[in-house]
């Protein structure tokens, strides 16, 4: 079971919710946004405590560090005003924002290095938007990554369209990166034997449970008992074994 934890280096209310998770033991690893206002310090805190982290690829909330490059805001506000203008926007390539694309993914890659000393070895998106089709059928993740799949769904949970679509584009990210073998949100918190079966299937199976600590209810169960007797069983990981794995293949 990894429990992963988004926007790392958001704002100091996320990093901190996160860090205090993190010490109780309940989140093994961090989503880290570049470009922010707390991004530069929550690398440092990573590298103290030893929080596993990957890229969280930001495509659709405006930058909030003083340092960013006139050139590189330009592109990304093209980029979020295109995925923010529609909810289908992130099935269809974009051939006119390609450039902007290539630029601004490359970007924060690179700034993920400079602040954290190497480059990120798994990526997912802020919304997911790592999945949309201008970085993925653009290639733009590095091949040999780590990368967030869709998140898992029983059948039924689903239109039959829907899960097609989703396992279409695993399958893609499949070709070129290392998945886990499911992927859930913490919420709901209140369906009736949800987290018990997901937990369950962590027995056998590699799982990534995404969290957001600054969100009072998540935090509030992350650092209760309930979790504790959840994972009584189960080995909690980072993600540093699939990125080995990965990197041997």
């Amino acid at each position: 079971m990894i429990i992963n934890a988004d926007d790392w280096g958001r704002d100091v209310d996320n990093t901190n919710r996160i860090l205090e998770c993190h010490r109780r033991g309940t989140v093994s690893a961090a989503s880290a946004m570049v470009y922010m206002e707390n991004s530069e310090w929550a690398a440092g805190i990573a590298q103290e405590h030893g929080v596993d982290t990957g890229l969280h690829l930001n495509l659709t909330t405006p930058f909030s560090a003083s340092h960013i490059a006139p050139r590189l805001n330009e592109h990304h506000q093209r980029i979020c005003k295109y995925l923010g203008g529609n909810r289908f926007a992130q099935v269809v390539f974009h051939p006119g924002l390609t450039s902007s694309f290539e630029y601004v993914v490359s970007s924060q890659m690179e700034e993920f290095q400079r602040i954290y000393g190497e480059a990120p070895k798994r990526i997912d998106g802020h919304h997911h938007m790592h999945l949309c089709a201008n970085v993925l059928w653009g290639k733009l993740l590095p091949a040999g990554t780590v990368a967030r799949r869709n998140f898992s769904f029983q059948p039924g949970e689903k239109g039959a369209l829907n899960r097609w679509y989703r396992k279409k584009i695993d399958g893609t990210l499949a070709k070129r990166h290392r998945l886990t073998d499911y992927f859930y949100s913490l919420p709901p918190l209140d369906v009736p034997g949800r987290l018990e079966r997901i937990f369950r299937l962590a027995v056998e199976n590699t799982v990534e449970l995404e969290t957001h600590p600054v969100n009072a209810a998540e935090h509030d169960f992350l650092m209760s008992a309930s979790i504790v007797q959840l994972l009584k069983p189960l080995s909690v990981e980072s993600f540093r074994s699939l990125v080995q794995g990965s990197a041997s293949n």
